[in-house]
């Protein structure tokens, strides 16, 4: 039974093993609907894909470079390439500013002036068809009325309003040449918003290659001693900048200094309000002038509202011994006293000189009283000098003038034995030779006589020369001496020696001193009149020039404006004044007088 068995289920096993194979065979051998569908498919693609050919490749090269150009945007990482500042400053500001990650950038905008009017339309007739006609007036338009039944006023047109949002907001104000020309920007304005170390390297790059630029308003915006050492850095690379104002920047390192250095091109410089003490005066009275160096470019200087001393104004007036370009000085709203108004009146008016001073007068005096110590003058000159005595001239011109006159005494020689018909021509140039330098001599004589005298010389010789061509032209006689307008060092200037010491003129190139609002009393007051009455009254034989002070405002210190001092200092001054206009006489004055 089990043989049986096993012998059945071998035969089911074996059954069912051809029925599978036999199931099996088909699949193998033929396709069913499905895979038959997909390979029709796949075709249709392959088809689709050969007859686009090259525009498939193209498309598929886009994609690849634009995905390559997200993959560059989005990497952090790379360094972009350094942008070249091109002139224009709204643009090459908002790069910046952009590359530098700001979160706002500042917009550069307009700044505001006031609107202008209008110039009223003639009412004269137009000349030909409109000849007889009468102008017809327009309609005057019609008021405006509020809700209330009530004319409403027009809106003024004196100002803009801004919502207060916007007006305190973060921008740059500019002021062009022409505002067509973005590249023409010549004066910039920031006000009221903190100018950190990015920003400040960001303007320098920008300012660097600003042409036309000359004036720089930076108010209130936070300056540091870092911030302020980098923009001095770049301000001998503004080539045409002129003026430069910080007024509301208190520096706690206060190296003010820093902004007028011998390379810097500023020449009117403010700081008003910028908390100064004695330790930045001090400073600015250094770079001003010092026995070795001096400023030659800044000409007006404001220092109001800080807080300057007695000592702070002694080192201002010390700088102003040797400084001879600056010409208004403004102390007003510090806290100068006496000692330091004595010290202004003392350089305004002479000075006695220090152990230094007179050491470097001494130095420049030897190198200005010899020049030409160690040049040769030319050999025509030490030839013929009459004044150079006979010990002092040399053999070797000995030698040359006896060898000189050898010559022509051989070749005259030689002319008289040929038959002498040469020598007489030469007789005779050399007479024609003689009269012109003797013409040459009286002229020369002559003009030492006298502007007249000179002036009827060069006619007869010009006529004498020339009458056609050169009979219109001016003659080329000039005076020997015309002065020396250079600038001259005061301590080469003419000096007195009293009580045993050396006193040089004081400044008379300052034309401009406030010291109003300051703490000054009588003593002070009295040293500033002494100094008025000295420029005034007494002629000094000064080659540095000027005219001394113009104007200078004493009003409200610890003196009374009715004290005879300062009635004095108005006196003296109010005539002087460029901005003084005597009041009209009247009638009976004129008739009295």
């Amino acid at each position: 039974m089990s043989a049986s068995k096993k012998n059945s289920g071998g035969n089911k096993s074996h059954h069912s093993s051809e029925s599978n194979s036999g199931l099996s065979t088909p699949k193998s051998g033929s396709k069913t609907p499905r895979s038959a569908s997909k390979s029709r498919i796949t075709f249709a693609r392959v088809a689709n894909k050969i007859k686009m050919g090259k525009k498939v490749e193209k498309s598929l090269k886009g994609e690849k470079n634009q995905s390559a150009i997200s993959q560059d945007e989005e990497d952090p990482n790379k360094t972009p390439e350094p942008y070249n500042c091109t002139g224009n400053f709204q643009a090459d500001f908002t790069e910046l500013c952009r590359r530098n990650s700001m979160a706002a950038i500042p917009p550069v905008i307009h700044r505001a002036r006031p609107p202008t009017q209008a110039a009223p339309e003639s009412s004269k007739p137009e000349k030909g068809k409109d000849k007889g006609k009468s102008a017809v007036p327009e309609p005057e338009p019609e008021p405006e009325v509020d809700p209330e039944g009530e004319n409403a006023e027009p809106p003024p047109k004196t100002y803009v309003v801004k919502d207060k949002f916007e007006y305190f907001k973060p921008c740059v104000q500019v002021e062009m040449e022409n505002y067509d020309k973005p590249e023409t920007v010549t004066e910039i304005y920031i006000r009221g918003w903190k100018i950190d170390d990015i920003m400040m390297n960001t303007l320098k790059q920008c300012w660097s290659v600003m042409e036309k630029l000359h004036t720089i308003n930076l108010w209130n915006v936070g300056l540091n001693g870092e911030t302020l050492s980098i923009m001095a850095s770049t301000l001998p690379s503004i080539v045409n900048l002129r003026t430069l104002i910080l007024d509301g920047n208190v520096v706690t390192e206060e190296n003010w200094h820093e902004l007028i250095t011998d390379e810097s091109p500023v020449q009117n410089l403010s700081l008003r309000h910028c908390g100064m003490t004695d330790k930045g005066a001090k400073s600015i009275g250094e770079a001003l002038g010092t026995v070795k160096r001096t400023n030659t470019k800044l000409v007006t200087l404001n220092l109001a509202g800080n807080q300057i001393s007695d000592q702070g104004a002694i080192d201002i007036a010390n700088g102003l011994r040797m400084n001879r370009t600056l010409m208004s000085l403004s102390l007003a709203s510090n806290q100068i006293g006496d000692k330091g108004a004595i010290k202004l009146g003392e350089v305004l008016s002479r000075f006695p000189l220090s152990h230094e001073e007179v050491v470097e007068r001494r130095k420049q005096k030897s190198s200005m009283g010899s020049p030409d110590r160690n040049k040769s003058p030319p050999p025509s000159r030490r030839a013929d000098s009459k004044d150079r005595p006979g010990s002092v001239r040399s053999s070797s011109q000995h030698d040359k003038s006896d060898k000189s006159k050898q010559k022509q005494s051989a070749k005259t020689k030689k002319d008289a034995g040929k038959g002498g018909k040469e020598a007489p021509k030469e007789e005779e140039k050399h007479d024609k030779s003689k009269g012109k330098k003797d013409d040459k001599a009286a002229a020369k004589k002559d003009s030492k006589s006298g502007k007249a005298s000179l002036v009827a010389d060069t006619k007869n010789a010009a006529k004498g020369k020339s009458k056609g061509k050169d009979k219109g032209k001016p003659s080329q006689a000039e005076p020997e001496d015309m002065g020396d307008s250079s600038f001259i060092n005061p301590l080469t200037d003419e000096a007195d020696f009293i009580d045993g010491q050396l006193w040089v003129p004081g400044n008379r190139l300052l034309i401009n001193l406030n010291l109003s609002r300051n703490q000054i009393n009588e003593q002070g007051m009295a040293a500033i009149l002494k100094a008025m009455q000295y420029q005034t009254t007494l002629a000094l034989g000064s080659k540095s020039g000027g005219t001394g002070l113009m104007r200078i405002c004493v009003f409200k210190n610890k003196i009374s404006s009715e004290h005879d001092i300062v009635r004095k200092i108005n006196d003296i001054m109010l005539p002087k004044d460029p901005f003084y206009k005597p009041p009209p006489q009247t009638p009976e004055a004129e008739s009295t007088s």
